[in-house]
């Protein structure tokens, strides 16, 4: 860097200067500072372009350097460009005598990470590394014409690059071609058909530039990524195409690896035309929240390599060619923050111009859903809407309801989540396996299917249940699972049913049940919201848990709750909580216990009384449940707990006991039971 610039002798003292303009350091080794450049940054993959921020943030110049790039006539060697994908294509020729390069040369390539190989090659290499413009050098003995053609690739083609890979290209794919035959794939890398060898005296030396889209297409679909790739798909400077053949050609020269020969041929079909930005003084003030003097940014942008022509109201600025990040005047602004320093910029807070907008009834919704379940001892988490095709299979009736990822990073990623239990089913695996027992694990967030984008909340339970009125813990089952869902449609006003369901094929038959909102809001009837149940075992184990208990869960719209629109498209508003005084009267309770098969949902218990009793009823629950010695085969005995009291007076034995009659009679009549005893 010091031979561009007149930095300090200190690594340390340069890291940290770059380091508050915006570039992260990975680590410095003696003279050597490893800086992880950004994506939006092709132009500092180069000693260059980390001379130039190094000169605008310590503001002294750049050191002049001089290269003859131009040379007069065209190289002997006709070019062809035949496709758009390649914008430039440069090259010059040079007469050659491989061999070993200067230690100085080696010692700079290998503390950049670079293999030397031989004089030739590593000059390229080199010039790479310093002005970040890759290149490539062919065997001109070795080219077919010799010519070079780009083009685009025939179908079936195949090159042995020079890592000795055989790869099988495609018309997608661009190549730099001779006469008969790809030589290279373009922006990635050369052919072994045409590497420089020690035998070579004859170098034509390529400096070209490639759509970015193109290469990155390209180096994906071979799977093939090299230093040459890495900046040529983020954006590499059309103008510095010349500047890199002469910048070769006199390091031929210097370390004595060979000599130009005649012209440089430069096929450039459309010249580059530089980006005008208009930059508004006023605009720099209001978007960093501090006044920058205006000599000062003439200065930073300058260093930086903008050109600036004063205006009324600022400056109408000319992005050069390798800085493809800058694009609206924002971009400007930032660059002037950057080597201003945003520690410079005092702690305001920003002017209020306007109102802010409400909070979406959704937002509060899903807090509100997070509170409850956080309150009830469960934990949230937080897993990939992406996620693998093996595990979204069992939760969808088919696979055509599945929204593919057109272009997976991998296959853990390869489709949109249908439901969240997929994610949070291996949170659960996570965590058993390394000795965590008893999991309660929940996350909201968003589902896909073909029909469309819903939100939901999920949770799954597994090892034992907390202490229970039967005395007998034990683990969670189907209705830990279901009291969850009741425990949200209290908590948001909203009454459940549920229903045994037989349509969930990622739930044990038998151990499920669909949830329904009763009288939904603006609906007759009942709305289908989710459902509830024990994941089949085989999912469980398929995921990498070995079997050592159920492993429950369910899963509901939370428009439902309130504040959107459910699966169905139904809207679902917040339902306002209402809130009773303390009751001025006292509560008489009455226990009943009585004989009902053991196949009646005790939830359909439940309505027959809520159906029944006048509406001083205000509490009806289990508290036990038997079934042994002296209970009929094929009945369990029940016992309900009624809570009775009036807003407005007392209540009387003979009320309560009108009510009761009333209830026995109905549950006798509708479920066949047999009342055991009156408490």
């Amino acid at each position: 860097m010091r031979e561009f610039v007149p930095v300090p002798d200190d690594p340390a003292a340069i890291a940290a200067r770059l380091a508050g303009c915006g570039f992260e350091v990975a680590s410095i080794e003696g003279d050597v500072i490893d800086f992880e450049i950004t994506a939006n940054r092709p132009d500092c993959l180069s000693v260059l372009g980390l001379a130039r921020e190094a000169a605008t943030a310590f503001d002294v110049n750049l050191i002049a350097t001089t290269t003859s790039a131009e040379r007069p006539g065209p190289a002997a060697i006709p070019v062809s460009i035949g496709d758009a994908g390649c914008g430039r294509y440069v090259v010059g020729l040079a007469n050659v005598k491989v061999g070993p390069s200067p230690a100085w040369l080696t010692d700079r390539l290998v503390a950049a990470g670079v293999r030397p190989i031989n004089n030739v090659v590593d000059v390229t290499n080199y010039v790479m590394i310093e002005t970040g413009h890759p290149m490539h050098a062919f065997d001109v003995a070795k080219l077919s014409g010799p010519e070079i053609r780009v083009r685009r690739a025939r179908a079936g083609e195949q090159l042995t690059t020079l890592d000795g890979v055989e790869r099988k290209l495609d018309e997608t794919m661009l190549v730099i071609a001779d006469r008969e035959r790809a030589v290279a794939i373009a922006g990635v890398m050369g052919g072994m058909s045409t590497e420089v060898a020690p035998t070579t005296t004859h170098v034509a030396l390529e400096s070209a530039w490639f759509l970015p889209a193109s290469v990155r297409q390209t180096s994906r679909r071979l799977d093939l990524k090299t230093e040459a790739s890495a900046r040529f798909e983020r954006g590499a400077d059309i103008t510095a195409a010349v500047r890199a053949i002469g910048r070769a050609l006199e390091l031929f020269e210097r370390i004595g690896a060979g000599t130009a020969v005649g012209g440089t041929s430069d096929v450039y079909p459309r010249v580059f035309e530089a980006r005008r930005v208009a930059l508004a003084r006023a605009h720099v003030t209001r978007l960093l929240g501090d006044q920058v003097p205006d000599a000062d940014i003439r200065r930073i942008l300058g260093r930086l390599g903008f050109g600036l022509t004063a205006t009324s109201d600022g400056w109408m600025v000319d992005v050069p060619a390798f800085r493809v990040d800058v694009a609206r005047e924002a971009d400007l602004i930032e660059e002037v923050g950057r080597h201003w320093g945003f520690d410079r910029i005092p702690p305001t807070f920003p002017a209020l111009r306007t109102p802010p907008a409400p909070m979406s009834p959704a937002v509060a919704r899903d807090r509100s859903v997070r509170r409850v379940l956080c309150g009830a001892g469960l934990q949230e988490a937080c897993t990939f809407t992406f996620i693998e095709r093996e595990a979204a299979t069992p939760f969808v009736d088919s696979d055509d309801a599945l929204v593919a990822i057109a272009n997976p990073l991998s296959e853990k990623f390869a489709v949109l989540r249908p439901s969240i239990l997929p994610g949070l089913l291996d949170a659960l695996v996570y965590s058993r396996r390394r000795e965590t027992d008893d999991v309660r694990l929940f996350e909201t967030g968003a589902v896909f299917l073909r029909t469309g984008e819903s939100t939901r909340v999920a949770w799954v339970l597994s090892g034992a249940r907390a202490d229970h009125w039967s005395g007998n813990a034990g683990d969670v089952d189907l209705f830990d699972a279901k009291g969850v869902a009741e425990l949200l449609g209290e908590a948001f006003g909203v009454q459940l049913a549920a229903r045994p369901a037989d349509g969930r094929p990622w739930f044990v038959r038998g151990r499920a049940a669909d949830l329904f909102v009763t009288e939904p809001a603006g609906r007759a009837g009942e709305l289908a919201i989710g459902s509830v149940g024990q994941i089949r075992p085989d999912l469980v184990a398929a995921r990498g848990l070995s079997q050592s208990g159920a492993v429950v869960g369910g899963e509901i719209a939370l428009a439902a709750l309130g504040g959107g629109r459910t699966d169905d498209g139904h809207d679902a508003g917040i339902r306002a909580a209402r809130i009773d005084p303390l009751p001025k009267y006292p509560s008489i309770v009455r226990d009943l216990s009585f004989f009902v098969s053991e196949r009646l949902p005790a939830a359909d218990v439940r309505g027959t009384i809520r159906s029944t009793a006048p509406h001083t009823l205000v509490s009806v629950h289990e508290f036990d449940r038997y079934q042994g010695k002296g209970v009929p085969e094929g009945s369990v005995s029940l016992s309900m707990r009624l809570t009775f009291r009036d807003p407005g007076r007392t209540l009387t034995d003979a009320d309560v006991q009108r009510a009761v009659d009333s209830i026995v009679s109905a549950l006798s009549a509708v479920h066949g039971a047999v009342i055991r005893g009156r408490t």
